[in-house]
């Protein structure tokens, strides 16, 4: 009987091919199957043999290439048949990735699974914006929630930010006027600095600031485009904060 390849779930961090870990590269560059996201880059695909397998299942809304349920099958079919496979995501397998639905698929199947961290999308956008995520004068809390769960209105979103605290949202841009409204309906206030930070990292990253009541004006008049995440909470205005400062100290 062929022995079971080992499925290895791979962080491939915010998008930089320099931000990747060592041990996804060494994982990327000997891997017979790779199955990626669509955020991936080619710079980073180029890092596989030339004999490695591609296999993409870009997910977009309202349209996947495979449903998650298939994508599990995939993985454990391909290992299955002996080849280790890189499942290659952006950000981190465990955070938003449903890495924790793949792991279960290869355990259920008695397929070896391995989980490579990678740079999150929060850490890699909040690092490249340069929004310190806490700050001893701003935040010791940070939430991350997802902005396209289902029942999102049913949830209590109340305590996840305001003073002392910063939210992230992933997958929140096609949902910006909702999340606005649930959140001063949780107590939040309409002035809470808000940053939506689109394609962190990379060449064309935007990092928009605005308050939370205009937010949904904000991502529709700048036309935010996914991958983007929302930063809520006074982090967000520091940087903003700390030019002012300083044009003050100048101007007296």
């Amino acid at each position: 009987m062929r022995k079971s390849g080992t499925i290895y779930l791979v962080g491939a961090g915010p998008g930089p091919v320099d931000l990747l870990t060592l041990r996804a590269i060494r994982l990327i560059e000997r891997a017979e199957v790779i199955v990626h996201d669509g955020l991936i880059g080619p710079d980073i695909l180029d890092l596989a043999r030339p004999e490695a397998r591609l296999i993409s299942v870009a997910k977009q809304r309202a349209r996947h290439t495979l449903p998650q349920e298939g994508i599990n099958a995939l993985l454990v079919a391909e290992a299955l048949k002996g080849h280790d496979v890189v499942r290659l995501k952006g950000g981190d397998p465990f955070i938003f990735g449903r890495g924790g639905e793949e792991a279960e698929a290869a355990r259920a199947a008695g397929v070896p699974v391995e989980v490579v961290p990678g740079i999150s999308a929060a850490n890699g956008a909040a690092a490249a914006a340069q929004i310190a995520l806490t700050h001893r004068e701003a935040s010791s809390i940070v939430s991350f929630v997802a902005g396209q769960c289902k029942g999102l209105s049913e949830q209590d979103w109340s305590g996840l930010a305001g003073k002392g605290r910063t939210l992230v949202i992933y997958m929140g841009v096609s949902t910006a006027a909702a999340i606005a409204d649930k959140l001063m309906a949780d107590g939040l206030t309409p002035d809470v600095p808000v940053a939506v930070i689109e394609n962190a990292a990379r060449l064309e990253m935007r990092v928009l600031r605005g308050l939370l009541a205009g937010l949904p004006d904000l991502v529709e008049a700048e036309a935010v485009k996914s991958p983007a995440l929302i930063v809520i909470g006074e982090v967000t205005a520091r940087e903003d904060a700390a030019v002012a400062a300083l044009a003050q100290e100048a101007a007296q």
